[in-house]
């Protein structure tokens, strides 16, 4: 459905019609104008009228619709095609959810496609209309602005991510970590939480690259005006520190869950010398008692009349020694 419609002029916000195709025209006719669509979730149905109207690409529109895009730019005839996805962090849970944000640029007009019920272009719209140097800028100001903000919250979610990862580099390490039975499978989720953000990340290196004007291919990018490349440029910065931090998390989720791990073979070998050594201990009159238990007639010792406290004494003497000696080898 479409969440807002307006026209800017000179960097304010007008109402304009209602009809796309007149919004459109009414922006054209005016060099400083430009009309802004956001849509949220639309159907084939709903979004064929804006495509019919601003004349976007069937592939864009193909993608826009059915989502589940990796983070790209793609220039059309017509158009240019970004796609970004926003994140959230949900600390209570350790659950990273993305969403995926689409943005059309052409002449005189901007159409953003959000699935996802996170990441409101709304909190942009107002920053934007509350800047009205920035807005003059067109289109161009728009797509700056939400890339800045998404980046930005990647920025918030990448030092949440390292505040729990401390915490539960603290529960690993910790003397009592051995009574958490689930810290294995904690870190593998935590992990797999980190790849989800690095995937919404990663791939948007490129596209911001191009709009920085330092890649190979960035020249010569319609719809964009160069003087923003500067501000790109910062934003692209900050993805950088961001993709860069992802990967330090990765890193030591991948060095904790080693840690863990070898702490839990080393606990195990421990378990394994006490139970040995009380084996051990428990073998020696387990084996005297069952010599002495053959019944044969002529035993030496067999018809002493002190036999019995010198057996159970020799017992004892050899117990205290196995359970000495273990102890101070650190088996028990």
């Amino acid at each position: 459905m479409i969440v807002d419609c307006a026209i800017y002029r000179d960097g304010h916000r007008t109402e304009g019609p209602d009809d796309l195709s007149d919004a459109l025209d009414a922006a054209r006719a005016t060099r400083e104008a430009f009309v802004w669509i956001g849509l949220h979730e639309p159907t084939e149905n709903e979004f064929g009228l804006v495509t019919e109207e601003f004349g976007l690409h069937p592939l864009a529109v193909e993608d826009a619709l059915k989502a589940h895009q990796r983070p790209k730019l793609e220039v059309y005839d017509d158009s240019l095609f970004a796609v970004l996805k926003p994140v959230t962090y949900e600390p209570d849970s350790d659950v990273v959810s993305s969403e995926e944000l689409m943005i059309f640029l052409g002449d005189s007009f901007v159409v953003t496609v959000r699935h996802g019920e996170g990441s409101p272009l709304g909190a942009v719209r107002r920053r934007l209309e509350e800047d009205p140097d920035l807005l003059r800028h067109g289109p161009t100001a728009v797509l700056y602005a939400i890339a800045d903000a998404t980046v930005d919250h990647y920025l918030v979610v990448a030092t949440e991510l390292q505040t729990d990862l401390e915490e539960l580099e603290t529960e690993v390490f910790s003397p009592s970590s051995g009574s958490t039975r689930h810290t294995a499978s904690r870190i593998y989720a935590f992990k797999r939480q980190i790849l989800e953000f690095r995937r919404a990340t990663g791939p948007l290196a490129v596209p911001l690259t191009r709009l920085a004007g330092s890649g190979q291919s960035s020249t010569g990018l319609p719809f964009v005006d160069d003087e923003a490349q500067p501000f790109f440029r910062d934003v692209n910065d900050h993805l950088t520190r961001v993709n860069e931090s992802v990967e330090g998390l990765d890193r030591l989720v991948s060095d904790i869950l080693s840690a863990h791990l070898a702490q839990m073979s080393v606990r195990q070998n421990d378990d394994m010398r006490k139970i040995s050594s009380w084996a051990a201990m428990a073998a020696v009159p387990t084996m005297i008692a069952g010599i002495y238990g053959m019944n044969f007639e002529h035993m030496p010792e067999l018809h002493w009349g002190w036999a019995y406290p010198a057996i159970i004494l020799l017992m004892a003497v050899l117990e205290v020694a196995l359970f000495r000696l273990f102890k101070h080898r650190g088996w028990l």
